[in-house]
């Protein structure tokens, strides 16, 4: 079950140039910032009352951030709603008929894990859905 917006996902040429613009805005200061290397990216992370932004920074030119970048200036990249059960919601969207991405769920930034949903499944909108990762005492 999708319990709220857990984050935006914002495209940015350069997190060094960006990050003080944003955190001017939201009166934020980024708390994390990490590289997921699977995904090519380079994340921060301001936090605004229960929701967050991410800035996404391609780290490779063969990465989904860097094709984003070819076709778009930067912008809204991609909305992340959190799950109670992460498995449960890709099957249930699965056999709902929606394409997607990431067959079941994989390490992301944030200590999240993420799956994506192919956004010609959801009229255009890039769709990420995450569950905080289980620590080893859970």
């Amino acid at each position: 079950m999708i319990k709220r917006i857990e984050h935006l996902g914002i495209a940015v040429e350069s997190i060094e140039e960006s990050l003080p613009i944003f955190e001017t805005l939201f009166s934020a200061s980024c708390y994390k910032q990490e590289v997921v290397e699977s995904e090519g990216v380079r994340t921060a992370f301001i936090q605004i009352g229960e929701s967050k932004i991410e800035l996404l920074e391609a780290i490779s030119l063969d990465s989904p951030i860097a094709k984003y970048l070819e076709k778009n200036r930067g912008g809204f990249h991609h909305i992340a709603f959190e799950v109670d059960n992460l498995e449960d919601e890709l099957d249930r969207l699965r056999n709902e008929g929606f394409t997607l991405i990431h067959q079941s769920p994989k390490d992301g930034a944030d200590n999240k894990r993420i799956a994506f949903l192919h956004p010609k499944s959801t009229k255009g909108i890039l769709i990420e859905l995450c569950q905080e990762k289980k620590s080893d005492t859970d």
